[in-house]
């Protein structure tokens, strides 16, 4: 009865005045409980502007009552309007938000006198943050209910034939396992029993009123608030056994105009999905930044916060390289730098490919840092391929693990580098910020064993997949970018597939082409040191004819190497090795052929100036999309 209820209190905003409620148990026509305000209740004069978009009806009402004198200027609150009669409200909510001028939470903003809400005193409910859900029911056998019924009832339903009747809101799911596993015997799968018992478990003890919930159909996304606690009750079709009561609002959002987060959370196919990730990004569909300032603004929120909704807001970008980066890598044109930047922004994957030394690992980081916002490590992660990587090492499996308290070591499923990234960039707050992930050696694992079903998210960004291990619906965060280095000379693993080269941009990074050719000559000049290191680079590569095998410049850009001594000992113990291995078994002496002494004879003479018997260097080029051969 309503005089088990205390009296319940919602303050104004602007430090305006108190209005004073009661709830009761009377059930309007979609199951909320029904509350009642008396007349002389303090009401706000104006509203918030997204109210007529975010609670269609709660606005239409206070027109309507306004318009009838059942809520008039207060002689009371000068400034304030005030309630000219009692007036029974469908719900807390409802009540709530004709109070306020904007939608609201009221089993959370009405409040006894002690500061306890609403939801405190109602019967088999769980409490905590408000949440968002998605229920899907555009296809529940066949039919479109929220078209049919969800939206003309204001309710959300989910099908639960089989279910014995009498289980209650805030049943454990435990007990509702037992249910499942006895009542869908022999109708359902194991899987399918599982989801079940999740969806049921969703629907009937953590949703709550004040929760969000959302769904699809005709290609538009609805929104709608919970007003009530779950009913179970009898369904001619067999299709809406459990029903919440919900007040939807007015107009869907067309799909594809969705941010992608969105989609990405919404492609999940369980019918019950939990969208708390995302609840800010949803709270701000079809409102402007202005306007969500101006909401911000009215609301009256801690200024020393932020409106989530305005965080989620934030676009993702990349920073433009500047000319000091380009300085800071030796690279010859700046605008290669930018090139490298839009391949990224625009196939969110590419490999740096070329023989050894050419600085793709060095470069890799350094871009990844740069358009990451800085070398903060959570943001760049660096990983490397060889040939016993797997899939449990990259995203997640099962591996030993001592437990913390009791010291016993067993296999327990464990994130992989991709998986934590992935969950770092995809927290709220962080999706507006560029995370990278660098795999080094890219070519030298088994790629369709490491990605698995992996392979499919790096071409659709806007779609999820069901994991191998932990069965979650996951998705590549858009802010996750990833750069993979690999080295030609490799000739020792298997020709990259066709389902790769699909799905990464390619950048050639080789001594005949910039910015790697004359890498070394600048960095040179920057260190003020003679350029004979570049010279005979320069002469050693034009003797070797695969270009795959040609050496980078990085083996001579270290200090060790201007040591005395130090430009032989490199020559011998880090260049000519390579060329021994290139040369296997073809009977060269590769001391003649790539020696120093050799190499220097083809040199200018310092009195003469002969010119070298070297290949002039091939002109620059831009990077590159195409994957090599």
């Amino acid at each position: 009865m309503a005089n088990e209820y205390p009296e319940f209190f919602l303050r104004l905003p602007n430090g305006g005045p108190v209005a004073r409620g009661r709830q009761t148990d009377v059930l309007g026509t979609n199951g909320s409980r029904k509350f009642v305000v008396g007349p002389g209740q303090p009401v706000r004069a104006d509203v918030v502007p997204s109210f007529a978009t975010r609670a269609p009806s709660s606005c239409r009402l206070r027109e309507k009552l306004i318009a009838d004198e059942g809520i008039r200027s207060s002689q009371t609150w000068p400034g304030f309007l005030e309630t000219a009669e009692e007036i029974t409200f469908n719900s807390s909510s409802e009540a709530a938000a004709v109070l306020l001028g904007r939608n609201s939470n009221g089993w959370t903003n009405w409040k006894t006198e002690n500061g306890h809400p609403l939801s405190d005193y109602m019967p088999g409910t769980w409490w905590g943050p408000s949440r968002t859900w998605l229920v899907r029911g555009s296809n529940v056998t066949g039919l479109d209910l929220v078209q049919r019924m969800w939206l003309l009832e204001e309710r959300v339903t989910l099908a639960a034939s089989r279910l014995r009747p009498g289980v209650r809101q805030g049943v454990s799911k435990d007990a509702l396992r037992t249910f499942v596993l006895e009542d869908y015997e022999s109708t359902a799968t194991y899987s399918q029993k599982q989801d079940l018992v999740e969806g049921l478990h969703a629907f009937l003890s953590r949703m709550k009123p004040g929760d969000t919930v959302c769904t699809i159909s005709d290609g538009r996304l609805y929104i709608g608030e919970i007003t009530g606690e779950a009913l179970q009750q009898e369904s001619e079709d067999q299709r809406s056994n459990l029903s919440r009561p919900v007040t939807w609002q007015e107009t869907g959002f067309p799909y594809e105009e969705l941010p992608e987060e969105l989609q990405q959370k919404l492609s999940s196919q369980h019918d019950v999905v939990d969208l708390t990730s995302v609840q800010s990004v949803i709270e701000g569909l079809g409102l402007t930044n202005e306007e969500l300032a101006d909401e911000a603004e009215a609301i009256e929120r801690d200024p020393s916060g932020e409106l989530p909704a305005l965080t989620a807001r934030r676009d993702l970008d990349l920073p433009v390289p500047s000319q000091e980066l380009a300085d800071e890598l030796h690279v010859h044109d700046v605008k290669w730098l930018r090139e490298v930047r839009d391949l990224l922004w625009d196939e969110k994957q590419v490999v740096l490919y070329g023989p050894p030394g050419t600085g793709k690992t060095y470069l890799a980081m350094k871009l990844a840092e740069a358009l990451g916002g800085g070398p903060e490590k959570a943001r760049v992660k660096l990983v490397q391929f060889h040939p016993a990587y797997a899939y449990e090492d990259f995203f997640e499996g099962f591996r030993p693990r001592e437990h913390p308290d009791t010291g016993e070591v067993a296999f327990r499923l464990t994130p992989g580098p991709l998986r934590e990234l992935a969950d770092l960039a995809d927290r709220e707050g962080n999706r507006h910020i560029p995370h990278f992930l660098i795999i080094d050696e890219i070519n030298r694992a088994n790629l369709a064993k490491v990605f698995g079903e992996l392979y499919f998210l790096l071409e659709y960004r806007k779609r999820s997949v069901r994991l191998t291990y932990s069965d979650d619906d996951f998705a590549l965060p858009s802010n996750l970018f990833v750069i993979g280095t690999m080295n030609t000379a490799d000739r020792s693993i298997a020709l990259v597939d066709a389902a790769m080269r699909r799905r990464f941009a390619f950048v050639e990074l080789s001594p005949r082409t910039e910015p790697t050719s004359g890498l070394l000559r600048r960095w040179l000049a920057v260190e003020n040191k003679d350029s004979e290191p570049a010279d005979l680079l320069d002469a050693l590569n034009a003797r070797i004819e695969d270009a795959d095998f040609r050496i980078g410049p990085s083996y001579l850009m270290k200090k060790s190497v201007y040591r005395d001594g130090g430009l032989d000992r490199t020559w011998r113990t880090k260049i000519l090795p390579l060329l021994e291995e290139h040369h296997y078994g073809e009977g060269i002496d590769i001391e003649r052929r790539y020696g120093l002494p050799a190499l220097r004879r083809t040199l200018p003479s310092a009195t003469t100036g002969t010119p070298a018997d070297v290949s002039a260097p091939e002109p620059p080029a831009a990077p590159t999309t195409e994957t090599p051969a």
